[in-house]
């Protein structure tokens, strides 16, 4: 006769706590998102064009291979505005004077937000243009 499984040893359990504090960093996540949308003026612009290229990609109906790559496009500026409000505000507490370290930190990222919208827009243009242009 086979014996009775014991319980997993509690080396295999994650430690207590663990999924309350994986399921926290989302409302972490969430919170700071909100907050630079609340402060942030060119993150509002950017969710403003997010609901316009949701609206073409509805009205146009876009392939899947489309929504993915607009996706793509959308959550690469995204993610690029909020690094930079990060940047932004940690140059701030570490230099509250002008300093030109400070200033090349906010420029290089502000940069980066560039160059992701205007690739965000190249995306746009190829996926939104036939369907506008006859191309």
């Amino acid at each position: 006769m086979a014996e009775p499984t014991s319980p997993a040893p509690d080396r295999l359990r994650p430690p207590d706590g663990l999924w309350r504090r994986r399921v926290a960093s989302f409302g972490h996540a969430g919170r700071g998102v909100w907050s630079a949308l609340r402060s942030e003026v060119h993150l509002r612009f950017h969710a403003l064009a997010t609901v316009v290229v949701i609206g073409l990609g509805l009205y146009c109906h876009i392939t899947r291979l489309e929504w993915a790559l607009v996706a793509i496009a959308v959550a690469c500026v995204w993610s690029a505005e909020l690094m930079n409000t990060a940047i932004e505000a940690l140059t701030d507490l570490a230099s509250p004077a002008w300093h030109p370290l400070a200033g090349k930190a906010k420029d290089v990222a502000a940069g980066a937000v560039l160059l992701a919208a205007l690739g965000a827009l190249v995306v746009g243009a190829l996926v939104f243009g036939p369907y506008f242009f006859n191309a």
